[in-house]
């Protein structure tokens, strides 16, 4: 096997460069073979087709996802907690490699529960938010001793009710819906009339209500947006959201034992995209915590990272099947495509369509000859995983990897689309 050569910084800007010209983004830590094949985890990914019986193939690279937690304990104040939203990639091996680094878990199903509890994680340090929670996943939260970000009032009796009749105790936390958004994010969880949480102005008489009927008060969970690449609106967000806590605080049952502000970190999808300053955000968050307010400052502070952890960490394997041209433009059909890599396809909440930095895996030293468009297997022109990029001339056979494949991929995508069978994943 040839050897693999490791590159400092981003992988060289070959294969995959778009037709105008545009310098295409590629996370660091990956590698090259001198035969030009793409490395993940120090192998070729021709070694790990094989190995999983072919393509599609996801792979994760656990040493980046390692180096990206260092990174954020090393930017972030220590008394910050570090939990991971399983969500963002829910994959049980990703998730029980991921356990020990961090703090904490959040999840947001009953399936994520299980996931969580088998990962070996403390149930005190797992909290559970999302709307909808039916009866049947409120009581295993309550029989596994996770705390529950309550969504309502109405979540918040059933809750008690429950517990009553189990004869167990409820920890619960109160997810708010503040009157502030995290400015410029790409999904806005928080702010005006939303279906999370519970609007701030509401909270006060939900916190005398929940001491009342007995439930466990753990803390606040604040969560205002999600990808987000600007360190002053993060900045922003997350004093805004410190200073809700503390004003929500004086009208709780005890003093909150934790306070979840989110995360909202983003990771750089296209070209123009400036890479989040983390160093900014960790020496701002240090001096604000060095001024907290008398109601929290013991509380723990919760950073609640998913997509930040793991997105850049992952690459998506398709292999060409066939290549035809229709009224001169080149189209290359894989077997892989939305059905796996929803987002890629920019059908999971872009409003104008770019391409995520896409390479021939195969040929990725390769210089570019043709411009060509990278299709799925589905019978919908919805199923784009590339548009009109510039690649080497290729045949059946050859390899496309779609990058930034780490998150929200495989279960934030339609699988059972036209009954297609399911990707392979490998953490590597």
């Amino acid at each position: 096997m040839t050897a693999p050569v490791q590159h400092e910084g981003a992988l060289p800007h070959q294969g995959a460069v778009p037709a105008h010209g545009e310098q295409r983004y590629w996370p660091e830590g990956f590698g090259v073979t001198p035969g030009g094949v793409l490395t993940v985890g120090g192998r070729p990914v021709t070694h790990w087709i094989r190995e999983a019986g072919g393509t599609p193939l996801f792979l994760y690279d656990s040493a980046l996802i390692a180096r990206r937690i260092e990174q954020l304990r090393a930017a972030l104040p220590d008394r910050v907690h570090l939990h991971y939203a399983i969500k963002a990639n829910p994959m049980p091996d990703v998730v029980n490699f991921v356990a020990p680094l961090v703090d904490g878990l959040d999840i947001a199903s009953a399936g994520e529960l299980e996931i969580a509890l088998a990962s070996g994680m403390e149930p005190r340090h797992i909290s559970f938010a999302g709307p909808a929670k039916r009866d049947s996943e409120l009581l295993a939260a309550v029989l596994a001793g996770v705390v529950v970000n309550l969504e309502s009032e109405g979540e918040m009796r059933r809750l008690a009710r429950l517990a009553q009749e189990a004869g167990r105790p409820a920890f619960v936390a109160v997810r708010v819906n503040p009157d502030f958004e995290l400015k410029g994010s790409g999904m806005r969880m928080g702010g005006g009339a939303k279906p999370f949480g519970v609007d701030a102005e509401r909270v006060p008489a939900m916190l005398e209500e929940l001491g009342a009927l007995g439930l466990h008060f753990e803390g606040f969970h604040i969560f205002t947006g999600s990808q987000n690449l600007s360190a002053a609106a993060l900045i922003e967000a997350q004093d805004k959201a410190l200073a809700l806590a503390a004003a929500l605080a004086r009208h709780a049952p005890r003093p909150p034992r934790f306070v979840n502000i989110g995360g909202g970190f983003g990771i750089p999808y296209a070209p123009a995209d400036k890479p989040l300053d983390l160093e900014a955000v960790g020496v701002a968050l240090s001096a604000r915590l060095d001024r907290l307010e008398m109601e929290i400052v013991d509380s723990e502070i919760i950073l609640e990272l998913g997509r930040y952890i793991v997105g850049e960490a992952g690459v998506y394997l398709t292999q060409v099947i066939d290549r035809k041209v229709s009224h001169g433009e080149v189209f290359l059909l894989t077997d892989g495509g939305l059905h796996h890599q929803l987002a890629a396809s920019g059908n999971f909440g872009q409003v104008i369509r770019r391409n995520y930095p896409v390479a021939v895996a195969t040929r990725f030293a390769s210089p570019g000859e043709e411009t060509a468009t990278v299709v799925g297997c589905l019978c919908t022109p919805l199923d784009r995983l590339a548009e009109k990029i510039t690649v080497p001339k290729l045949e059946p056979g050859e390899v496309i990897g779609v990058f930034l494949a780490g998150a929200y991929g495989l279960t934030a995508s339609p699988v059972r689309f036209l009954g297609h069978p399911e990707p392979a994943e490998r953490l590597v």
